[in-house]
């Protein structure tokens, strides 16, 4: 249900001074959140700096050019069409897995996550490989009929689809977890006073999934705002591929940070929109006593529409990459009698990636926790601008994080350059606002009274975050540090700018030999061990949400 907290009702909170009754967060969150905004916008600096290098007629040149405007509207409308798309496959998804008797339920919870373990530029080769107008596998097989060329999949098209099937899980993960978190009584509450289960879905479920949608809807539009790889493959001219030519081909790189200043501004203003999206009103629905089990609605004669859809979205984003990557194998391992040859060397690669993205996800989940507290438990315009900021690293293409940390490490920090924690701290930048989405809505999930009360009972403020808000949001800090390593793990423009000399991932492996060395087996063999790292480790965060799901009542009844 809805609960006001604003400053004025905000009751004494577990981040409160003993013994003060005073409404400000602890100094220790905000110094936290101070000083990991400021690292945050190094970046932005570094472009400020770059951009400032140009003269006001060039810059101003650049931005009012058409083939800018150009870049802008596609990188706009591509953001807007993939983040709708990602909702109209997320949150059926969410609803069939959690709610429903879908067959195999467990079974399709777990493999529609899987797509986000595999890297978009690997996945959009594999459209491509499939779909492409000459030489795809579906060309080949309507060559008989006499089909000579299919429409054309680069462009546009292309890249949406492409985005839109490894990044919906994005917003599949934190829908889920709001669902699981939903206290079951509230449905009941509306069936009693005679809503159907539709009525009762659109005007009860869905508005408490809002904070939930918007957080995942962010991160698949910040995703596609700085994707490189997708738009590259399909020749579509968004921020990052102009962006990046323009270092590429200039030694004049103050042109390049103009570019990337403006895609700055475009994060800005879709975080302006999101705030303003986002309900004010904070859906409590963790707590103590007993909780109502959350009732299976049967699908009857709309299940076999339902495991049709499941079926679809699992062939086109999991099991065709994996064919494609499985077929490069294949031939890798039985031309020449390579054997296990592509697999050479694949074991350091993948100690060093789970090394890497390991460290990535504990770091920037233990500097989400205090922005996500701020931003949940002490709304206001400073906790606000934390939040913003966070959200920025984000939104900004790999290839300008690292640059710009490669000037400031070169220039100010020369003892750690091209060391391990310039490149964690990249991992920083870049994630760390998966980690704040889905802390902040398991947070809005848990009500406020509950640590009132446990203060109330005389435990500290530690105490408190240990025995009940901790176990209260596990969910959203297991989902948010197993987003970061998923993504650090595939990472591509940082790593390779960054990595510590001789440090080569899974990623780098991919990239080199894909684009260098033509070595399509060694790619897909480095490519299948990511997906397998990743698989397990998804099983492990399916499994603590289950144990969560089965704790909060979410269980077959009757």
């Amino acid at each position: 249900m809805a609960e006001d907290i604003s400053p004025r009702s905000a009751p004494f909170h577990w981040m409160q001074k003993v013994g003060r009754p005073t409404a400000r967060p602890h100094f220790i969150l905000q110094l936290v959140g101070v000083m990991t905004a400021i690292a945050i916008l190094l970046p932005l600096v570094y472009l400020l700096i770059r951009a400032a290098g140009a003269g006001v007629e060039e810059l101003w040149t650049l931005i009012t050019r058409p083939r800018t405007l150009e870049i802008t509207l596609n990188s706009i409308g591509l953001a807007i069409t993939v983040t709708l798309l990602s909702a109209l496959i997320a949150i059926p998804l969410a609803f069939l897995t959690v709610r429903t008797d879908l067959p195999g339920r467990r079974f399709w919870l777990i493999v529609t996550t899987l797509p986000l373990a595999i890297p978009t530029y690997v996945g959009s080769f594999a459209l491509i490989a499939a779909f492409g107008p000459r030489g795809s596998i579906l060309q080949l097989l309507l060559q008989p009929l006499g089909v000579e060329r299919l429409p054309s999949i680069y462009g546009w098209f292309g890249a949406t689809v492409a985005i839109t099937l490894f990044t919906y899980p994005y917003l599949l993960i934190s829908v889920r977890s709001a669902l699981q978190g939903m206290d079951p009584a509230l449905e009941e509450a509306s069936r009693s006073l005679g809503h159907s289960s539709h009525s009762t879905f659109f005007r009860v479920t869905l508005p408490h999934l809002r904070p939930a949608i918007a957080a995942g809807g962010l991160l698949v539009a910040l995703y596609t705002l700085q994707d490189f790889g997708t738009p590259a493959l399909m020749r579509f001219d968004s921020f990052t591929r102009a962006i990046f030519l323009q270092y590429r081909s200039s030694f004049n790189r103050n042109l390049a940070a103009a570019l990337a200043l403006m895609l700055v501004l475009l994060v800005l203003a879709i975080l302006a929109l999101e705030y303003r999206a986002r309900t004010k009103a904070k859906y409590y629905s963790r707590g103590s006593g007993s909780r109502q089990q959350q009732r299976r609605i049967p699908l009857g004669k709309w299940k076999g529409l339902a495991l049709a859809f499941c079926i679809f979205i699992t062939l086109i984003s999991l099991v065709l990459p994996v064919g494609v990557i499985g077929f490069w194998l294949y031939r890798g391992m039985v031309s020449g009698g390579a054997g296990l040859a592509p697999f050479q060397g694949t074991l350091t690669f993948a100690f060093n990636s789970i090394y890497a993205a390991g460290l990535a996800a504990l770091v920037s989940t233990l500097f989400a926790l205090p922005i996500a507290i701020l931003a949940v438990r002490f709304p206001s315009r400073f906790s606000t601008s934390l939040e913003v900021c966070s959200y920025l690293g984000f939104g900004m293409p790999g290839i300008v994080v690292a640059l710009s940390l490669v000037y400031f490490g070169a220039n100010y920090l020369p003892a750690l350059y091209q060391k391990l924690p310039i490149l964690i701290f990249a991992y920083l930048i870049l994630f760390l606002p998966q980690s704040v989405g889905m802390v902040r809505n398991s947070l809005l999930q848990v009500s406020p009274t509950l640590e009132e009360s446990a203060r109330c009972l005389g435990r500290t403020s530690w105490q408190t975050i240990r025995d009940i808000v901790i176990p209260l949001v596990r969910p959203g800090i297991i989902s948010g540090a197993m987003l970061i390593f998923l993504t650090a793990i595939k990472e591509l423009p940082a790593t390779l700018l960054l990595a510590p000399i001789g440090f080569r991932t899974l990623a780098i492996q991919v990239w080199l030999a894909t684009a260098e060395d033509a070595a399509f087996s060694q790619a897909a063999a480095a490519a299948l061990v990511i997906l397998a790292v990743c698989t397990v480790s998804t099983l492990v965060i399916l499994s603590q949400e289950y144990r969560q799901g089965e704790k909060n009542g979410v269980k077959s009844r009757g």
